[in-house]
């Protein structure tokens, strides 16, 4: 019979014989006070202490109550040598699953091993620490007072091994990797020590040895045309493009609405801090104009905003002596899926445009490869939506200035998937409509 193992990074499971089982929850704290002792007993007044927050005298009905949770875990875990009682005066409860079969004390172990190894074992040990996180850690005791240190330790330990794989792939001639994963914990945590001046170096590094990034003069347009692979934000000489769906969505609690590593979130946590309350209200002055297409009720989207304005609604953002346009060209599902199509797109870079000619000051624009995120349009691969948006670009750029540059800044992991003799060739056949 195969050995059980217990995973607690994300809701709490055991895995036995090729099954997962999930106590009920009282059970589940047991089992996570067990679990954090590491194969160290506890006593039965220990565990009802922790788990149900009484310093009293235990009763006989208080020692029942803890050994139906016992009960109930020894015919989960299908093997009585897993959890085990130890004599003595009290009695004392004992797990004796191996650490490696546990993903909390596996992780731990996995990032103190990759820290005494070579840059090439290190990412090894790291990718399968990581691997291990399945969302939220011990989120099913995170009210109780014995689980919250440990809660925290593990978030930073998480935090502090992804900035280490980052620097592991670095060494390892592998920059994109490592600014992929960089950009990743940035998304989740922009204030982490150190990560913004490593971000800063590998940013420098990928494009130095990317001198194939295009660029295209179109003189008679006033305009050029430039592809180039980097952050979006570090862009300090341009306006910002930033993605909306027809709701104006901001929230990136928990990514349930908006997930922290897209663009739109990055915009909030980067540009606004976090500042949720900010950003509503920025919005709501940009947007007071618009009427809304219509607006939801609260039993049909739980979560979020509930009025949609029309798809290609420009809400344009200033902040700290910038200009932002926020266009709409998604539609932010009842299931909050975030969904778009190629004439909603066009509609909406058409009004982008528009936008940019009045309020921009023919400054340049820094745009990313809208509609390629999680609101990406079906069948409509990397390639083909650049060449939809300088395409768009360039047909009002030939009835009136809009920007001196539309500078499209990819990120590194979508650059290497544009066919850029592709692109280059559409750029020629433009120049010569010139």
């Amino acid at each position: 019979m195969s050995r059980p193992s217990v995973s607690l990074l994300g809701p709490a499971e055991i895995h036995v014989a090729g099954r997962v089982v999930r106590p009920t929850p009282l059970t589940t704290v047991v089992l996570t006070r067990l679990v954090l002792a590491d194969r160290e007993p506890l006593t039965v007044d220990e565990i009802f202490t922790a788990v149900w927050g009484d310093r009293r005298a235990l009763t006989r009905a208080d020692r029942v109550g803890v050994q139906k949770r016992i009960l109930e875990l020894r015919r989960l875990l299908a093997d009585p040598s897993v959890l085990v009682t130890e004599p003595g005066q009290v009695s004392a409860y004992r797990l004796t699953t191996p650490r490696a079969d546990v993903d909390v004390h596996a992780f731990r172990d996995l990032v103190e091993r990759a820290r005494r190894e070579t840059p090439v074992d290190a990412v090894t040990l790291l990718e399968r620490a990581l691997s291990l996180w399945r969302g939220r850690p011990l989120s099913d005791t995170e009210r109780y007072a014995f689980a919250q240190p440990v809660i925290r330790d593990l978030r930073a330990l998480r935090d502090a091994a992804a900035l280490e794989l980052v620097e592991a792939y670095s060494a390892i001639g592998q920059p994109d990797r490592a600014l992929t994963t960089g950009e990743a914990l940035a998304a989740r945590r922009p204030d982490l020590p150190g990560l913004a001046d490593a971000l800063a170096r590998l940013r420098r590094r990928v494009a130095d040895r990317r001198p194939g990034v295009e660029h295209r003069d179109f003189p008679g347009l006033g305009t050029r045309v430039t592809i180039r692979a980097g952050d979006l934000f570090a862009q300090p000489d341009a306006q910002l493009v930033i993605g909306f769906c027809d709701t104006f969505d901001t929230s990136t609690d928990r990514d349930v609405v908006i997930s922290r590593a897209t663009v739109q979130g990055q915009f909030l946590h980067r540009v606004y801090g976090g500042d949720t309350g900010r950003l509503n209200r920025d919005l709501r002055s940009a947007l007071r104009a618009v009427r809304p297409a219509r607006v939801e009720r609260r039993e049909d989207k739980r979560r979020g905003k509930l009025a949609r304005y029309p798809l290609g609604t420009v809400a344009v953002l200033h902040r700290d002596g910038r200009r932002f346009f926020g266009v709409a060209y998604s539609v932010m599902g009842n299931d909050l899926i975030a969904r778009a199509d190629l004439a909603s797109f066009r509609a909406g870079l058409d009004r982008l445009w528009d936008a940019a000619v009045r309020y921009g000051q023919r400054e340049p624009l820094a745009v990313p490869l809208l509609g390629s995120g999680l609101a990406r349009l079906d069948g409509t691969d990397r390639t083909e939506l650049l060449t939809l948006l300088i395409g768009s670009f360039l047909r009002h750029s030939r009835r009136q200035v809009v920007s001196r540059e539309l500078r499209l800044v990819l990120r590194v992991e979508d650059l290497d998937r544009v066919d850029l003799l592709e692109v280059a060739a559409f750029l020629r056949a433009q120049k010569d409509r010139e």
